[in-house]
């Protein structure tokens, strides 16, 4: 099968040109399908990547990690054609290959689920799974994809993105708008986009963050399936419980270097976080629990109800609290948060803060005007403005400080920065940079920052660590309990059981729109927690 023009590069003879990667074979192979030689990238002088090599083998798993600012991301771009190396080479089967775009890149069948969605919210799902890679009627010669005229056959698109969303069992219709998805919905829309290509390699970046434990391992099922037929696939996740589970070798990134390549058999959880870390001494993750030396009530939720979303939620804040939130996914979690900043619409209930009263929230400026902060888990659709540098992003919210008169005080914007930089330990080579060339925990970590920056006396943070590897995960937790250590009282939405475990005094765990249980305690444990969101009774207070 030939390749596409686009995929030709402009340095190499056609006759050397790389043909595609064939996926779907049912043959195991040893054979290198893709080998990266000395890449190297620079941003604006300073290195992200320096001299990485290694390779790839046709049907196999292998497991990239590293910590946040590793150069993963990057060289992910790379491979995919987003970004071009500053020095160093790829090769496909053996042959030198120029790639200038994604277009590219998946002519010659690579294709990549991104961690930050590239979904457009006015589509429906069908949309989106077949976008740029549509079927059209030709008449007299069938259905053909992509390219060329003729109408769209939207009930054959409608028909195999539902079957790919069956396999992944994901109860989602096609004809759904994908503004109306929740994160997990979202994520699983992404990753049928990609099989939908039939590519031969896949680049998984980060698609457990916002899954289930049933739902991961439904995909890792799917990714067993292509791998037996002869797929290779790049599997980027901070979670290295999930790199055990699901991958035969191993990269490790560390600031831009390439540390090792081991056969995951031959390493165990420490070694790998070790070799990502850089360093031996491995402590307590959690901060140690704060007592409880308030009573004071802070916020006050009652009755609060959304038509068809939230039934009746009640609830209480304790000043310098950290108060956790669990729940399966579709439980209601981050819609009760929406209403609690005016983001989302409520039907009934009411909303009771300390020395202010009963307050009516309709929108989120008046949440803000009343000492409340919200850090969405759709860092990149409703957070951060990648565009924007580091003092836009921090002071987007807080900016009536920083005026002086019609104009802005750059000087006080920078310092504040500076200090934010310091106290959060966000990594970037300026203070200028788009926030696009961060890492996401780089990124998160500004997001955070402009929250604290507005003065909160309360902070909702619906999956903090989303997406970051496990030293940025400890700092996110060491910065939650030193808020709370000032008397801001926090709530913290988490689809990972150890978080709102090891972080919080109590727990609230929904179920379909209502409150099923307030653990506290000994009570907080994976087992009551999942007892209580499935449904079954457990011991809970």
């Amino acid at each position: 099968m030939a390749i596409p023009a686009a995929g030709l590069s402009p340095d190499i003879p056609v006759e050397q040109q790389p043909a595609p990667l064939p996926a779907n074979t049912g043959a195991e192979f040893t054979e290198d399908i893709l080998s990266i030689r000395g890449i190297t990238k620079e941003f604006d002088g300073v290195k992200v990547l320096d001299d990485v090599s290694f390779s790839l083998k046709r049907g196999e798993i292998m497991g990239l990690i590293g910590e946040n600012g590793a150069g993963k991301s990057t060289l992910i771009k790379i491979i995919t054609g987003i970004y071009p190396p500053t020095a160093g080479s790829l090769a496909l089967n053996g042959a030198p290959v120029n790639i200038p775009d994604y277009i590219t890149a998946r002519g010659l069948g690579i294709s990549m689920v991104p961690q930050e969605f590239n979904l457009i919210n006015t589509l429906t799902v069908y949309e989106n799974i077949f976008l740029g890679n549509e079927i059209r009627k030709t008449p007299g010669f069938g259905n053909r994809k992509t390219g060329g005229f003729g109408l769209l056959d939207k009930p054959a698109m409608r028909e195999r993105a539902a079957r790919q969303l069956e396999e992944l069992k994901m109860p989602v219709g096609v004809n759904q708008l994908v503004s109306r998805l929740s994160v997990a919905e979202k994520q699983m829309v992404e990753i049928s986009k990609a099989l939908m290509l039939r590519a031969g390699l896949l680049i998984m970046d980060e698609p457990t963050t916002t899954l289930t434990g049933h739902e991961v391992e439904t995909l890792f099922s799917l990714m067993r399936n292509l791998k037996s037929q002869g797929v290779t696939i790049i599997f980027v996740s901070h979670k290295l419980g999930e790199i055990k589970a699901i991958c035969d070798r191993v990269t490790v990134l560390r600031d831009g270097k390439l540390i090792s390549v081991d056969e995951v058999s031959t390493v165990n959880e420490e070694d790998i976080a070790r070799k990502m870390i850089g360093r031996t001494d491995f402590h307590q993750i959690f901060p140690r629990k704060l007592p409880r030396d308030s009573n004071t009530v802070v916020l006050d939720v009652q009755n609060l109800s959304i038509k068809d979303l939230l039934k009746n939620i009640s609830f209480t804040l304790r000043k310098g609290e950290i108060l956790g939130f669990a729940g399966l996914v579709g439980s209601g979690r981050t819609e009760l948060a929406e209403a609690i900043m005016g983001i989302r619409a409520t039907h009934s209930g009411t909303i009771t803060l300390a020395g202010r009263g009963t307050v009516p929230v309709k929108k989120p400026a008046a949440a803000v005007a009343l000492g409340m902060g919200y850090l969405s888990e759709d860092r990149q659709g409703k957070g951060i403005v990648q565009g924007f540098n580091l003092p836009q992003n921090i002071t987007l919210i807080s900016l009536k400080h920083y005026r002086r008169g019609i104009f802005i005080n750059k000087k006080a914007e920078a310092e504040k920065t500076r200090s934010y930089i310091k106290t959060f330990r966000i990594a970037a080579a300026s203070q200028k940079m788009a926030l696009r060339y961060l890492s996401g925990g780089n990124q998160q970590k500004v997001y955070l920052s402009r929250w604290v920056d507005t003065d909160p006396a309360i902070l909702i943070l619906d999956e903090p660590t989303r997406g970051i590897d496990v030293n940025a995960k400890q700092e996110i937790y060491e910065f939650i309990h030193q808020l709370a250590e000032k008397g801001i009282s926090c709530i913290v939405i988490s689809s990972e059981l150890e978080e709102v475990i090891g972080l919080c005094s109590r727990v609230y765990v929904m179920k379909e729109g209502t409150v099923a249980g307030c653990l506290e305690g000994p009570h907080i444990s994976e087992e009551e927690i999942m007892f209580h969101a499935t449904g079954l009774k457990g011991n809970g207070i």
